[in-house]
């Protein structure tokens, strides 16, 4: 149905709103932003995670198709079937490759979800039953049910299972606690500026947004210099789990770096050949300390790691990404090409100081950082 108001600009909203009232439009902006951040952090996350697993199997880059999904393709569940579930579960349909039979929703009241359902999307009321399916599980609930919803599917969770967290009003310390579980995201979002209003979008889609190549430069976790930006220690989680992915199919250390490698570096660099320079490449060291390097053979595998500890501690990797500016240009290139956006030459790139302090500013704590720890 259309908007009878569309051209009638005194009955909207924003027009009626009088100037002591503009921060009630800076919220909606807020909201929208954070919104947009979230889906599109989850959708990278996804198709990095099956862009390794298809690698092993020799089979596709990280940008897939849906044909290449199959039986092997990443299953995502969604705990809650609102708001936020549903923008995700759009998201996933239409911008992750991950096909609707490999998405399956559990929510109260399933039968509000005859959109997805037509889809090939699985709706149903049965949190121990998602989870216990699921590769990554994304808690979508309102934060007064999460007590209860976690209660219900904590004898459930058994690793690899993922559980990425978009309930920003529980900390990650509360909900490791709830869980009794350490295989867990949960994305910080800093609200840098209150002039919003003209940046994600306010009365378009979300997904409309996330094809805006604007709007994906302004989520990519290496510019902290946008107006809305997530914390470092999401980006260093996500390495991390991949890592735990390829540590729960028993591949060795060396073997798991190199498809993380060859998923990261594309073989013809644009930003190489523009600084006419090597790509990166991820070594052992990046993720562990040194003691544990020593220890290794080459038929080990990682450890297994507390996403917990990452996202709330120094790591290596942390190290690794404060003081490389190269690195940081290469994850802004993957991030971008991920949603089919291409960079200019000169643009898009994460400033180091910037970074630095983005990385660091949720750890309150500094420990060497051990195997597992």
């Amino acid at each position: 149905m259309s908007d009878i108001m569309v051209n009638l600009k005194s009955f909207q909203s924003e027009h009626a709103v009088e100037e002591s009232e503009q921060p009630l439009l800076c919220l909606r902006s807020r909201c929208k932003g954070l919104m947009v951040n979230a889906c599109a952090h989850a959708v990278f996350f996804c198709k990095l995670l099956h862009a390794l697993r298809q690698k092993a199997s020799g089979k596709v880059s990280l940008i897939s198709s849906k044909e290449s999904m199959g039986s092997e393709g990443l299953k995502v569940g969604i705990i809650g079937g609102g708001h936020i579930g549903k923008q995700l579960a759009r998201a996933l349909l239409e911008l992750s490759d991950i096909s609707a039979q490999n998405i399956h929703i559990s929510t109260r009241r399933p039968e509000t979800l005859s959109e997805f359902q037509q889809l090939g999307v699985e709706c149903f009321y049965d949190n121990g039953q998602l989870v216990a399916w699921a590769d990554i599980v994304f808690l979508c609930c309102l934060p007064s049910h999460l007590q209860h919803i976690c209660s219900g599917i904590r004898a459930a969770l058994r690793e690899p299972c993922i559980v990425y967290s978009l309930v920003t009003a529980v900390p990650l310390p509360r909900l490791k606690q709830l869980l009794s579980y350490s295989a867990i995201l949960r994305p910080q979002y800093h609200c840098t500026s209150r002039n919003l209003e003209n940046m994600w979008g306010t009365n378009g889609t979300i997904i409309a947004a996330l094809q805006d190549p604007i709007v994906i430069q302004a989520t990519c976790p290496c510019s902290p210099k946008e107006r809305i930006a997530v914390t470092g220690k999401w980006l260093e989680a996500v390495f991390y789990a991949a890592l735990n992915s390829c540590m729960w199919r028993h591949l060795p250390h060396q073997h798991a770096l190199k498809l993380l490698n060859d998923v990261c570096f594309p073989e013809h660099c644009p930003i190489c050949t523009e600084q006419k320079t090597s790509c990166p490449r991820f070594v052992c060291g990046n993720f562990v300390n040194q003691t544990f390097v020593s220890s290794l053979t080459q038929e080990d595998t990682f450890p297994w790691f507390d996403l917990t500890t990452v996202q709330m501690k120094e790591s290596p990797f942390s190290q690794l990404l404060a003081r490389s500016v190269l690195l940081q240009n290469h994850l802004t290139f993957l991030y971008c090409t991920s949603f089919g956006v291409l960079l200019a030459k000169s643009g898009g790139m994460a400033s180091s100081g910037l970074w630095q302090q983005n990385v660091f500013s949720f750890c309150r704590s500094r420990s060497k950082y051990g195997a597992g720890s």
